[in-house]
């Protein structure tokens, strides 16, 4: 808001413009949309670069309606949205960076490295865009209730967009969405994590576990050589003493390598005595990486086993399988396919 109103002085604006422009901004607009501002104005900040999207295509899903977005960027740029829809509103998963230098083996997002972040104003105008795609429905004030950023990219990796996307999007002024409404999921960027719940709303944090030791992290996750169990269990912990909030641990299971009762056993051990539900999820299958997921039997028995040693624990519900609905896949298709399409037109 400060750089608004400085910005805004050196247009020769009077001040209440910053909090117009604030609100519009906030919302996703962009500026020729900014219908309460003279049009001069508009003109000179449609020449600033505030990012935005458009939708470039978009897949729904046969079997339960879920909608899969690849978003354009300005720049050319690709990246995915999912629009979910539940009895309690629809979530909208969007992404916080142009692909991801984490590295993980079981995500399609990583593969092609980390392309760059995104900015406050593109992760908002993905929320924009899909509200202006999805219908109200009857007595709703809108068509995106809550948000989920677990897409492409490590948020804690932008830290300082992300924040200021999480101000915006959560300011009454603005979207005035909920913190409790978003979820921020997170590979364990420790020292980012410890600022995170100091800085930024209280949204309900997701962390992405996987496994229940720091061998069989380590061999999937980089992030963990840095950052080890031990030491992402303190943040989480001390993340739920500070916010009052439970932590979910995502906890994908791949076949043969983190889905056994003794996996059950240790990762109950491990997450006993924090606040906490674990979010058990099959693992889609990604072709380039060679690793396969649990069944959904499996997965039931898994939680079975938690539940029966007291943690919380549910399956994740399969939502956009044949629309490749996990993030990373869908892009990095399309991207394929032009970089086919190029190699068949050269001379």
């Amino acid at each position: 808001m400060a750089d608004l109103a400085a910005l805004m002085q050196g247009l020769g604006e009077p001040k209440f413009r910053a909090g117009q422009v604030f609100a519009w901004l906030a919302r996703g607009m962009k500026p020729q949309g900014m219908t309460n501002l003279p049009q001069g104005l508009r003109d000179t900040l449609s020449a600033l670069p505030f990012g935005g999207a458009r939708v470039h295509d978009r897949f729904i899903s046969a079997k339960d309606g879920t909608v899969k977005y690849l978003f354009e960027l300005e720049d050319g740029n690709l990246v995915e949205g999912v629009l979910m829809r539940y009895r309690y509103g629809n979530t909208l998963c969007i992404s916080t960076q142009v692909g991801c230098r984490m590295g993980c083996a079981f995500c399609a997002s990583t593969l092609d490295g980390c392309v760059r972040n995104l900015t406050p104003g593109e992760m908002l105008s993905f929320i924009a865009r899909a509200e202006e795609d999805e219908p109200l429905k009857e007595g709703a004030v809108r068509a995106v209730t809550n948000i989920v950023l677990m897409g492409s990219g490590e948020p804690l990796d932008n830290y300082d967009n992300v924040v200021k996307f999480l101000r915006m999007v959560s300011a009454p002024e603005g979207m005035n969405i909920s913190p409790r409404n978003i979820s921020l999921s997170t590979c364990g960027l420790v020292p980012k994590l410890l600022r995170f719940m100091r800085e930024a709303p209280h949204v309900t944090l997701s962390i992405s576990l996987h496994a229940a030791t720091d061998e069989a992290r380590s061999r999937i996750m980089p992030v963990n050589r840095r950052y080890p169990i031990a030491e992402l269990l303190g943040a989480a912990k001390a993340y739920a003493q500070e916010t009052g909030r439970r932590v979910i641990f995502e906890y994908a299971l791949i076949l043969g390598q983190n889905d056994s009762s003794a996996d059950a056993s240790a990762l109950a051990k491990l997450v006993r005595g924090i606040p906490c539900h674990v979010n058990l999820i099959p693992l889609n299958a990604i072709k380039e990486r060679g690793l396969k997921g649990a069944t959904r039997e499996g997965a039931a028995r898994f939680a079975e086993s938690l539940v029966a040693l007291g943690v919380s624990a549910t399956v994740r519900r399969e939502l956009g399988t044949d629309i490749e609905g996990a993030c990373g896949q869908l892009r990095r298709r399309v991207l394929q396919q032009k970089n086919d399409s190029s190699e068949e037109t050269l001379p």
